[in-house]
């Protein structure tokens, strides 16, 4: 196990500056020997031209030979440096052109021996005489640059004797040099270079621990579904790289347990999807189960009143026969809202689409309620701003949303007045009728206007509410005016009073002529909330379309049924409509369905991100749900066509 202290980053970069200021000083003090080596050499070479000054002086006397021989033998003998002392008589003076003060380090580096000239002058000495006496034997010596001198201004009137030349042993200065201060240059040399390695080594101590942690992540990142992080070993356990590995781990547990999450919840999404799905069979089969019963025993009751002789009921026995009827009459209205409800939901509920007057419609309704609102002392009144016209769609499904909303106009107007509105506009397409129903009764509150399109639900839930009604009129008229395609729209003020706005889209002429493009094809249209436009085009074109709100249902109708082509509405998430494909393609044997996931318009960008797992599901297309008319005709032909 690792027993080093901790260590940051920064202590480090701090150390290692200081070392490199040390590995500094010691290069530095290296230089220093190289320097003083040049320095001796230089101190050396200006000792030698104060010799050859002696000499020279010297020799320019009279009878100076004995004199400069002593000199010269003294010199050789206590000047190890100095290989040769020369003479050379010559009354013409000769060019030097080395320039020893430029060369000095060098020289004093490289150069094994180097000589000196300076001239000798007198007017004493003629220059024929014997200068032999001048001329000693040569001997070893260290040798340093040196300077040609020529006779100066001062001495032009005297005469060119000669020339002494000196010439040093720098090899034999350098080795001198070098014996004196050779343990210490060593010493300090491997000192630098030991001390240059171990910074460089140290150096490198952060970069291992982060290649471990390179490594790691390398791992991860080529490695999905990895399950066990691969070790990371910290060397010099450096606090920042440690906190990040520490970091780096509990991330991946985080994950590694988001992931276990996420497997757990899909696992019991899938349980409650299968649950949801076994509950809405057993709820609609309930529904259907309670509403016939009851139907059953409100039809034996109702005829049990009918059957009653009314001339042999004395007045208090009617008046108890009218109530009875009176309930039961609401009962059964009640009822047949339910069982519509339910079939809606079931998709057992077409749309048949017949020509019809609109006016006639409208007329038909207010004389059915004519009597109710006078008897409360209401008055019923129609705005009507179109002329006559004919009409293509489901007249009595149209009926029927304006008598709910007429109902309940009435139901909740204690004085005042009801209006119906209408409004036709044409296009070239297509026709849009727009009926209002507007009273001015008690209002809705703002927040529970989503609300009142739920089935059962009461704005006034208590027991001793004023109004009556079982809560299922407006989610029936909800429900069937998205089977026609249709919108409904409600602006209500409290105190104040309701006006409902249902507005239709209906084919004109034109396109009532292409209705029978589809003719024949069968076509389940599997959504979640809202019909959408899609269902209601395909049965203008002549379609049979079911429509199915649960997985359930829409495997039970093709059970039974040679369903044509099954279409996903846009509100269908992707792992649902994934799903549902699944099972049709696992149940199909001899007939194969088309199956089309229709997507809306603004999530045409992420296509590529959900098509390829829906068409290994079993999906055969994926559209953008822009298609209309006679242009989606074309393409599901063209589909089934290639199918």
């Amino acid at each position: 196990m690792n027993s080093r202290s901790p260590r940051t980053i920064s202590v480090l970069i701090r150390r290692s500056v200081a070392q490199a200021l040390i590995l500094a000083v010691l290069v530095g003090f290296l230089l220093s020997f190289i320097y003083g080596l040049v320095y001796h050499y230089t101190e050396k070479y200006r000792h030698v031209q104060q010799l050859a000054t002696l000499l020279t002086t010297s020799a320019s006397t009279a009878d100076s030979a004995d004199v400069v021989s002593e000199q010269v033998k003294f010199l050789l003998e206590n000047e190890p440096s100095i290989r040769s002392i020369l003479f050379y008589s010559t009354p013409q003076p000769f060019d030097d052109d080395v320039s020893q003060s430029k060369n000095d380090w060098r020289t004093a580096l490289f150069a094994d021996t180097v000589s000196f000239n300076y001239p000798v002058t007198s007017n004493y000495i003629n220059i024929d005489s014997d200068v032999n006496a001048l001329k000693p034997k040569q001997q070893s010596a260290t040798t340093l640059l040196g300077n040609k001198n020529e006779p100066s201004a001062a001495d032009k009137d005297s005469a060119l004797v000669g020339y002494i030349n000196i010439t040093l042993d720098v090899q034999q200065l350098r080795s001198h040099w070098y014996r004196s201060n050779l343990l210490l240059w060593l010493f300090t040399t491997i000192l630098a270079v030991l001390w240059a390695l171990y910074l460089l080594r140290k150096l490198k101590w952060p970069v291992r621990d982060i290649e471990s942690l390179t490594e790691a992540c390398d791992i991860v990142l080529k490695n999905t579904e990895l399950e066990q992080l691969p070790v990371i070993p910290q060397h010099f356990n450096f606090q920042e790289l440690m906190l990040i590995k520490e970091a780096f781990i509990a991330l991946f547990n985080r994950l590694q347990k988001v992931r276990l999450d996420y497997e757990s919840l899909a696992t019991f999404e899938k349980q409650l999807h299968s649950k949801d799905l076994s509950l809405d069979v057993q709820l609609h089969n309930f529904q259907s189960m309670i509403t016939h019963e009851l139907k059953t025993s409100l039809n034996a009751i109702v005829g049990g009143l009918q059957l009653l002789d009314h001339d042999l009921l004395n007045r208090e026995q009617k008046d108890a026969i009218e109530i009875i009827s009176s309930g039961s009459d609401k009962l059964v209205s009640s009822l047949d809202h339910i069982i519509q409800l339910n079939q809606i939901q079931k998709g057992q509920v077409t749309i048949d689409s017949i020509e019809f007057n609109p006016l006639q419609l409208i007329a038909d309704i207010l004389a059915d309620f004519e009597p109710v609102a006078q008897k409360k002392g209401l008055v019923l009144t129609s705005r009507i701003h179109h002329i006559d016209y004919s009409l293509t769609g489901d007249a009595e499904k149209i009926q029927q949303i304006l008598s709910m909303l007429l109902s309940n106009a009435i139901k909740f107007t204690p004085a005042g007045q009801v209006i119906i509105t209408s409004q036709l506009t044409h296009f070239d397409k297509s026709n849009r009728w727009q009926i209002s129903v507007k009273d001015t009764g008690i209002g809705i509150d703002r927040n529970h206007i989503e609300d009142i399109f739920n089935p059962f639900f009461q704005v006034d839930s208590s027991q001793t509410r004023q109004y009556e009604g079982s809560g299922v009129g407006l989610p029936v008229v909800k429900q069937i005016a998205q089977l026609m395609g249709a919108t409904i729209e409600v602006d209500s003020t409290l105190g104040l009073g309701t006006e409902f706005t249902l507005t239709v889209i209906m084919p004109n002429q034109h396109q009532s002529q292409q209705q029978q493009l589809l003719a024949g094809l069968t076509v389940i249209y599997y959504y979640y909330h809202e019909v959408g436009f899609l269902g209601n085009e395909l049965e203008r074109l002549g379609a049979t379309v079911i429509y199915h709100q649960h997985e359930q249902l829409v495997m039970d109708e093709m059970s039974v049924k040679k369903i044509n082509m099954v279409m996903f509405a846009e509100d269908i998430v992707v792992n649902k409509a994934e799903s549902l494909a699944d099972l049709i393609r696992r149940s199909e044997s001899e007939h194969r369905a088309l199956l089309v996931y229709w997507y809306s318009p603004h999530r045409a960008q992420y296509l590529d991100s959900f098509e390829h797992g829906l068409k290994v599901a079993g999906i055969d297309y994926c559209r953008s749900a822009t298609y209309k008319g006679k242009a989606l005709s074309d393409l599901l032909q063209r589909w089934l066509l290639w199918k």
